[in-house]
């Protein structure tokens, strides 16, 4: 009863400090036809080896069709199995990195954010990236590529995501993080 206590404090924390914008979990998923989501393929990303592995997950589809659902339920079962998770939107996270930028406590953020063992990135695409959010979105994935995972969602196809950058090179060294080692939904 002790160990169950603890695990269940455990989980009920973890869920609460990834700020996930919607109680979600992969038992709860729909897979009608029109949805075009792969049960297997989400059964098997259930058992999180995604994160082991670093491998990113991009979710992608119109308003509605629930991407963020999909990418809270895979932070949920993470949560559930040990792992350290955060959810933000784009723009939340760049938000957030500016003004600890302002004071003086980006470094700190990044390595919060680095220490995460799953990081979600939701509403990827609906702002263009300008000036030091290039950077910092560069500085997120350059820290994380190969080492841990990340989820993100999206409107826009990832063909489309290479026109949300100003500058070329950061363009494709980015798109080169995210797409290597991506399953794709």
């Amino acid at each position: 009863a002790e160990w169950d206590n603890r695990e269940n404090n455990r989980v009920e924390r973890a869920l609460k400090e990834a700020k996930f914008r919607y109680q979600a979990a992969i038992e709860n998923i729909r897979y009608d036809d029109d949805r075009g989501l792969d049960k297997s393929q989400i059964i098997r990303l259930s058992d999180c080896s995604y994160i082991t592995q670093a491998k990113n997950i991009l979710i992608t589809g119109f308003t509605g069709t629930g991407k963020t659902y999909l990418a809270n339920a895979l932070g949920e079962k993470a949560c559930r199995q040990g792992y350290k998770v955060a959810y933000f939107t784009m723009q939340k996270v760049l938000d957030s990195i500016r003004i600890a930028r302002l004071e003086g406590k980006d470094q700190k953020l990044m390595e919060k954010i680095l220490k995460m063992d799953l990081l979600i990135l939701d509403d990827f695409g609906m702002k263009t990236l300008e000036g030091q959010q290039q950077n910092d979105f560069q500085q997120i994935l350059d820290d994380r590529y190969n080492r841990k995972a990340v989820i993100i969602s999206s409107q826009l196809p990832v063909s489309d995501w290479h026109a949300l950058f100003k500058n070329e090179l950061i363009a494709d060294a980015c798109l080169d993080r995210i797409v290597h080692k991506s399953v794709r939904f």
